[in-house]
């Protein structure tokens, strides 16, 4: 049993699906932040629990050659990356891995996972962002397993209109001092910031609220078209819900359109704020083009989506 405070020196076997690393150590499993399948590492344990431990590396004695310096200045801050200490080519196979591994440990099946698709689009694929907002004001996203909201001004997931769209609400925030939602008290406006953008550059900005209006609409409306030239409509979504929900159920448009249109496989679709939509358009793309070559339809069947969001299968 490895003793808290203590540093070994392990050899790192494979990864977790938060992409942690796994060593063992006196016979216990210890995941061990930022190590790389390969490396042998002096890891310091930080945790002890009855079935397994968690440490961190503080010294690697031969690097991998996966291993990369994280390109996000919040990695390890912000919770919303795992795999940015290693290239891609090697988080790709560790995310086959996982899929392989519960497969067999889970699933109790011996079906090989091939390789991976991607589309190659690694950075500012995501055309959903949602950042929660703090009660002192900040706008980011949360820490790794809480809801300390850390202060992301620019995200190289997101698209370049979402970060500026949260520019302009921090502006909106400390100019017009607006008070933001408090998880603890459930008082104050501000929870959530919404931003949809389709493959045309254009977005719906919705900003979520614990009450049915904001002080100075007009002037938030403002900052936010300059912010986002392409936006097509600003809307203001209402949820007074005690819960970790960051959508409600009622919305009134403050300018603009209430929805956004995309093409997907050819197909043009009407998405609302609370619409289910694929996150990465391209790699959707790859994704239904691929279910529809192994489905081998020959135009004479008739197909059913049953379980289709905005439709778009």
């Amino acid at each position: 049993m490895p003793e808290k405070n203590r540093t070994y020196r392990a050899r790192i076997e494979g990864y977790t699906s938060e992409g942690l690393g796994v060593a063992r150590i006196d016979g216990q499993a210890v995941f061990v932040h930022r190590a790389l399948r390969g490396e042998d590492c002096d890891v310091l344990i930080l945790k002890v629990l009855k079935n397994a431990a968690f440490g961190k590396t503080v010294r690697v004695h031969a690097p991998s050659p996966h291993r990369v310096e994280p390109d996000c200045p919040y990695y390890g801050r912000c919770g919303g990356c795992d795999f940015r200490h290693m290239d891609y080519a090697e988080e790709l196979s560790a995310k086959r891995q996982r899929v392989q591994d519960a497969l067999r440990r889970i699933g109790g099946s011996d079906v090989t996972v091939e390789t991976i698709l991607t589309d190659g689009q690694p950075l500012r694929y995501r055309n959903k962002s949602q950042y929660p907002i703090a009660a002192d004001g900040t706008v980011g996203f949360y820490k790794a397993r809480s809801h300390q909201v850390v202060d992301v001004t620019e995200c190289l997931l997101q698209k370049p209109q979402a970060d500026a769209a949260a520019a302009a609400l921090r502006q909106y925030i400390q100019t017009y001092r607006v008070p933001c939602y408090d998880e603890t008290t459930r008082r104050g406006l501000l929870r959530h910031l919404y931003i949809r953008t389709n493959g045309a550059g254009q977005s719906l900005l919705c900003v979520l609220v614990n009450g049915t209006k904001l002080p100075h609409e007009p002037e938030l409306v403002s900052l936010l078209r300059r912010a986002v030239p392409d936006a097509v409509g600003v809307v203001l979504g209402v949820n007074t819900q005690p819960t970790g929900a960051i959508l409600g159920g009622e919305y009134r448009t403050l300018w603009g359109e209430d929805v956004l249109t995309d093409r997907l496989c050819g197909l043009t679709f009407r998405l609302s704020v609370p619409s289910f939509y694929q996150v990465n358009h391209d790699m959707a793309e790859v994704l239904y083009r691929t279910a529809l070559d192994f489905a081998g339809l020959t135009g004479r069947e008739l197909v059913l989506d049953l379980y289709c969001g905005a439709g778009t299968i």
